[in-house]
């Protein structure tokens, strides 16, 4: 019977690998020796250890699983198939191709059972860690003796790559201190790099570096074909609760291949049809037949559908039983996972008054925070090193370390890449709203985990504070110049810069509405007056991404004066003085260029009038962009050289940031216009 049992497995396996080897030829693109190489380890793990639903993709309490191998993305897809995801042989059949479910590497909302977006090496393993995270909080506050009803691992498989990308470190530096017990990374230890063998470039003792971390640590060598030895590792990882645990496991990249087995070109290319014969030749395959499925292998493994709806049930009645001993928990359980916002969660955020001024909108932020918060219980986030600074700690919570993971406070330590990366793992598990908080020229460190955010639709918020050059005396390393320009190019995400403190209120709102991707909260360092709201417009324009603050007092303007964040002020004081030089001013905040674009064209119009060509921007940043609002005919005032190292207002001085220059600039843009509109004189 075990002899019998070994074939089917066997069996199973080979159609793993037959599978990720027919893909990958056929679409003559792809990567087919991690699949060939970990076959075993993923039957193992998806028919022994991982906990899921392939009818309910979205179960709640599943295991989760992270690919941060992304290259490897067959392995995967082969796997949902044959577990019964909704996922089919045709699918299989059209890897890499276009509206294809089987993309090159894994995609988030693309797969039914892909938790999230890898390929980036290091962003899967910190995903993993916010997954766990996220876990562990909701847990901590939910659970009761008795009535575990959350209670999940995190799996993942990485590879030398991400061990070898500076984002693994951060990511097991913070699990390690965080003691995440039911975290589990395999790592698979090929030996192979595109280029060639990982000696090359990389001879790390990994195991003692993850003991160094405080990781539970297993090498168990050269087993990956071994289903005894990796089913006893597995089982040990997920009995181990105080510490994450890393396996190590030697595999062999496109093993049975006769001439590619352990060599680079297993990585990264299409084994050819002669080596794919042979390969399953070698398995004992019919080397003619392609994306074959035994009728065996799909009836055992499809064995998970009725395993998976099991497994809901059982936790469906565990829930109904926490719903009869903890209603209230049960309630705010439900809101949690749902995360729709309670009615009434904004009327305790404050409003600002002329006389709290000036305010730096970092500060108005922490104020904001503070006022929702407690309506918001699944609200959770940190900093890298900075909460004193970027005002976003949590009033009346501790922080989330070891043993104290309910609480709302994240410290990261001065690991910005995993801050973002974990913000999104958070988000992609459910049951919180996270954000994350630095300076804005510091997500410089962040930037591949903020990309897959928003490739993802994560609807991660960035808390980022010394938005300008207006920070002052650290100088141009900490001022950021073209990062504004370099967001808003990114597609799907948000960048909202308010002017003052009520603007932060409605940015904070913006936010935390916004569920369709992340939301960018650009900050000062400075403070900023706080605008009159009973003698310009109310701060809710802010919703709409660009409004008129201030009217021009005829009936159409001479001019408009566009800016975000701090440069408002400036414009609003110059609307003044050119109103005593006769020139009637129009003054337009303009926040969020994201928001604006989503509104109806008549309302833009009704901003930015068509026939009002004389537009002039303002901002502390690179003015590249700025020329879709302004127009041909308009001009930028903007910064294009890095910053410097004085005092805010003499760098402001120094660059044209002045309601002086924004006067002179806006008569010299009116005069070259009238210029061009008169009749040129003939000289005969």
């Amino acid at each position: 019977m075990n002899g019998e049992r070994d074939q089917l497995d066997l069996l199973c396996i080979n159609t793993i690998r037959t599978l990720s080897m027919d893909a990958v030829q056929k679409a003559n693109s792809g990567h087919p020796g991690t699949p060939m190489a970990l076959a075993p380890l993923a039957y193992v793990l998806w028919t022994q250890f991982l906990r899921y639903n392939p009818r309910n993709p979205r179960w709640f309490n599943r295991d989760r699983f992270v690919l941060s191998a992304g290259h490897a993305s067959m392995l995967q897809y082969a796997v949902l198939f044959l577990t019964g995801y909704d996922v089919t042989l045709d699918d299989v059949e059209s890897f890499r191709q276009w509206d294809s479910k089987t993309p090159g590497h894994p995609e988030h909302l693309r797969t039914p059972g892909i938790e999230t977006t890898t390929g980036p090496l290091g962003q899967g393993v910190m995903n993993s860690v916010g997954m766990a995270m996220a876990e562990a909080h909701l847990a901590a506050i939910f659970n009761r003796p008795g009535h575990n009803i959350v209670d999940h691992c995190t799996y993942v498989i990485c590879s030398d790559g991400d061990m070898e990308e500076g984002a693994s470190h951060e990511a097991a530096s913070l699990a390690g201190h965080l003691g995440l017990g039911k975290l589990v990374w395999i790592y698979d230890d090929n030996h192979i790099s595109i280029e060639g063998p990982t000696s090359l470039t990389y001879s790390d003792d990994v195991a003692r570096r993850f003991e160094a971390y405080h990781w539970h640590v297993q090498n168990i060598g050269d087993a990956a074909n071994d289903l005894t030895v990796l089913s006893r590792a597995l089982d040990n990882a997920r009995k181990e609760q105080e510490r994450p645990s890393l396996i190590i496991v030697r595999s062999h990249i496109g093993y049975g291949a006769p001439h590619r087995q352990d060599t680079r070109e297993a990585h990264g290319e299409p084994l050819g049809e002669d080596e794919v014969r042979a390969a399953k030749r070698f398995y004992g395959w019919p080397e003619d037949a392609h994306f074959l499925v035994p009728e065996e292998v799909l009836a055992h493994m499809r064995q998970a559908i009725p395993w998976g709806d099991r497994l809901e049930s059982e936790w469906n009645e565990r829930v109904s039983a926490y719903r009869q001993a903890y209603p209230q928990l049960a309630e705010q359980f439900d809101a949690a996972v749902c995360g729709a916002l309670p009615q009434g969660w904004d009327t305790g955020i404050p409003s600002f008054n002329p006389s709290d001024g000036p305010v730096a909108t970092r500060a108005a932020s922490g104020k904001v925070i503070n006022g929702f918060a407690d309506k918001v219980p699944w609200l959770i986030g940190g900093s890298g090193d900075l909460s004193p600074s970027t005002r976003t700690l949590i009033d009346g919570s501790g922080y989330f370390e070891k043993g104290e993971y309910g609480n709302r406070n994240i410290a990261y330590g001065v690991r910005e890449h995993v801050m973002c990366g974990a913000s999104s793992g958070m988000a992609l598990h459910g049951g919180v709203r996270p954000y994350a908080a630095t300076f804005f020229i510091f997500t410089d460190y962040a930037r591949p985990a903020i990309r897959l955010a928003a490739l993802m639709e994560l609807p991660v918020i960035y808390v980022l504070t010394h938005d300008s050059i207006g920070l002052g005396e650290d100088g141009p390393t900490h001022q950021p110049v073209e990062h504004l320009a370099s967001f808003r190019a990114m597609p799907n995400m948000c960048v909202i810069r308010p002017a003052d403190a009520n603007e932060t209120d409605y940015a904070w709102r913006a936010a935390m509405m916004r569920v369709t991707g992340p939301t960018m909260l650009i900050l000062t360092r400075q403070g900023l007056p706080v605008f009159d709201r009973s003698k310009v417009a109310s701060a809710e324009g802010v919703l709409r991404g660009a409004y008129v603050l201030s009217k021009e007092r005829s009936a159409v303007p001479d001019i408009i004066l566009i800016a975000s964040g701090s440069e408002v002020q400036l414009i609003l004081a110059a609307q003044e003085q050119l109103a005593a030089s006769g020139i009637d001013a129009r003054v337009v905040s303009m926040p969020s260029w994201e928001l604006f674009e989503m509104e109806s064209q008549a309302y833009r119009n009704e901003v930015l009038p068509p026939t009002v060509v004389a537009r002039l921007a303002v901002e502390a940043a690179s003015p590249f962009g700025w020329e879709r609002w302004v127009g041909d005919a308009g001009d930028v005032i903007g910064v294009d050289r890095f910053g410097a190292s004085a005092p805010a207002r003499d760098i402001f001085q120094h660059y044209g940031l002045t309601v002086e220059n924004v006067v002179e600039r806006a008569k010299g843009l009116l005069a070259k216009q009238r210029e061009a509109a008169q009749p040129k004189r003939m000289i005969v």
